[in-house]
């Protein structure tokens, strides 16, 4: 019989609290450290589908219900790293102190590079561009240096992979 173990994107445990459920059971907590880039906890139109090799075709984020003209909110504190446009669109990136970056399109900017914004600030509003999606939404991604993550994840959500255990031992 196989062991698994379970892998979650090289994540490490303490970057992945879930939004809400630690303030949910203890009120007077530490707020949660993530939370949804649009109010309320959006419908996810098209989940994170990452291709097999990098350069190949793939979904490197996830895809959420929104209307045009929705405010966009930082999903963690950091610092703005890109506000403007990028082939065709405007994007928003924010750089946070653990590394991860997140990225929020087609969002037209309120804030710009080298500000820093708090969890739930306002960095924008989505943009009403057709081509993305079929219906407006906001498309959130995230990365660790160069790797893609579901963003999900950040929200105690996402999809997690067994991966066989293999022996150290001959």
């Amino acid at each position: 019989m196989r062991s698994f173990l379970v892998i979650l994107l090289a994540l490490p445990l303490f970057a992945l609290p879930a939004a809400g459920d630690i303030r949910s059971t203890f009120p007077d907590a530490v707020p949660a450290r993530w939370g949804w880039p649009l109010a309320g906890r959006p419908v996810v139109l098209r989940d994170f589908a990452p291709p097999s090799q990098p350069w190949l075709a793939g979904h490197r984020g996830a895809d959420l219900a929104t209307t045009p003209g929705a405010e966009v909110h930082a999903a963690g504190a950091g610092t703005i790293g890109y506000a403007g446009p990028l082939a065709g669109r405007a994007v928003v990136t924010v750089l946070h102190s653990d590394g991860l970056r997140t990225t929020y399109l087609p969002v037209h900017p309120s804030v710009q590079r080298g500000q820093t914004v708090s969890q739930g600030e306002v960095i924008g509003v989505v943009q009403d561009l057709p081509g993305h999606c079929r219906t407006a939404c906001l498309h959130w991604g995230l990365l660790r240096g160069r790797s893609y993550l579901d963003p999900l994840l950040l929200l105690g959500r996402g999809q997690v992979r067994l991966l066989p255990l293999r022996p150290s031992g001959p």
